[in-house]
């Protein structure tokens, strides 16, 4: 493929080699496939990320949405799963052995924060957390020999903090992990800054159409490799259907990911300022304490901004009440404006003290924008904090 091309090109060509003259992509709903010979089983049983021999090992619907993913990526391989988590926690599971080290960031996806919390120990996994916006805690929290993984997300779930990713990629030593699902593949790329393995949360803007879970991984071949023993095992597959959902949301990403990133950013800059409203979080709004890195590094701010509402809970409940277009829901990227309040859904799981490390109040609200018309979406979130404010 032409790497002239700009990834929004390459995300509509990529992952079309078993497609025939099909433009649409293809389902192999089949989970078994016929062997010739016992010698032939042999050799495929062991290969990495076969496509026709056991569902588990791989699929060949799987695969095309895999080989577009690496398109994007600028990788090497990519490899599916079943969720984000999976994906998670399959990478972690295969890259850290008992007695490992791993560095995250306190602003992080609640599900990971309670996977370094409560699985990591079990498994005699120690785990430093740092502030993942300062660029010299990371550096700071590695040791040396026993530090495997360093674990970023950026811009981070909900509040859009940034990791400086030059940065990140110049520490020698570990493996550098980002999951990337808010930024997408078309907002930035990780990889070329000296990261070992980007992932993402396929089910959002990826997928784009709520009706699709999966996680996915992109690296070197021989990492991904690795890993792909690992999910043999801990069975953490996608289902082709799902990677054909996955495929068909890649072809409208751009289009989606553009309309989506302005009217966010439209919506972030009518809410700022709202006497209701104590603080709004988006990358694209110069109030946002990192906007000159989010100006350096991401060529799209994004579709996903939040907001911390006065009264707290009981606001919350009010406001999300009155809301007429949005939907209250959990998830975040699709055609459809999502709000979400993260203390009672994505970080429900959180001590009181975990969620004020995080930066989450009970006020805090989550948008993820989505295809509707600009002036409804801001006209109904605006009219939905008036109705329900206490000043009002």
């Amino acid at each position: 493929m032409n790497q002239d091309w700009a990834p929004e090109t390459r995300a509509m060509r990529a992952g079309r080699d078993d497609n025939g003259g099909a433009l649409a992509p293809v389902l192999w709903a089949s989970t078994t496939y016929e062997i010739a010979a016992p010698s032939h089983a042999a050799r495929i049983a062991k290969t990495p990320r076969v496509s026709k021999f056991y569902a588990r090992h791989g699929n060949p619907t799987v695969r095309a949405f895999e080989d577009a993913m690496a398109e994007l990526e600028g990788a090497e391989a990519s490899l599916a799963f079943a969720s984000g988590m999976g994906a998670i926690s399959t990478i972690l599971l295969s890259l850290c052995p008992t007695g490992s080290h791993i560095v995250s960031q306190r602003q992080i996806y609640g599900g990971t924060l309670q996977w370094l919390g409560v699985v990591a120990p079990r498994l005699g996994i120690e785990v430093t957390m740092v502030d993942g916006t300062d660029p010299g805690a990371w550096a700071a929290a590695v040791r040396p020999g026993q530090t495997q993984v360093i674990l970023a997300e950026t811009p981070a779930n909900p509040r859009l903090d940034l990791v400086d990713l030059d940065a990140l990629g110049a520490i020698m030593g570990p493996l550098k992990v980002v999951d990337a699902t808010v930024g997408t593949p078309l907002g930035q790329q990780p990889l070329t800054k000296g990261i070992d393995l980007v992932m993402h949360s396929a089910t959002k803007a990826i997928g784009g159409h709520n009706d699709a879970c999966l996680g996915v991984v992109s690296g070197e071949k021989e990492l991904i490799d690795w890993i792909w023993g690992y999910t043999v095992l801990l069975g953490a597959v996608p289902s082709p259907f799902d990677a054909m959902n996955a495929l068909r949301g890649l072809r409208s990403l751009g289009a989606r990911f553009r309309t989506q990133s302005a009217t966010a950013h439209a919506l972030a800059e009518a809410l700022e300022g709202h006497p209701s409203v104590r603080w709004v979080r988006y990358p694209g709004l110069a109030s946002h304490p990192q906007y000159d890195l989010a100006k350096r590094t991401l060529r799209h701010f994004g579709g996903l901004l939040c907001f911390d509402l006065d009264g707290g809970r009981e606001a919350v409940s009010e406001f999300l009440g009155h809301l007429k277009v949005a939907r209250v829901a959990t998830s975040f990227g699709g055609p459809e404006t999502i709000v979400t309040h993260p203390a009672t859904t994505t970080h429900a799981g959180l001590e009181p003290e975990e969620l004020a490390e995080a930066g989450i109040s009970e006020g805090t609200v989550r948008v993820s924008v989505g295809l509707e018309d600009t002036e409804d979406i801001v006209r109904d979130l605006r009219e939905a904090i008036e109705a329900s404010s206490p000043t009002q």
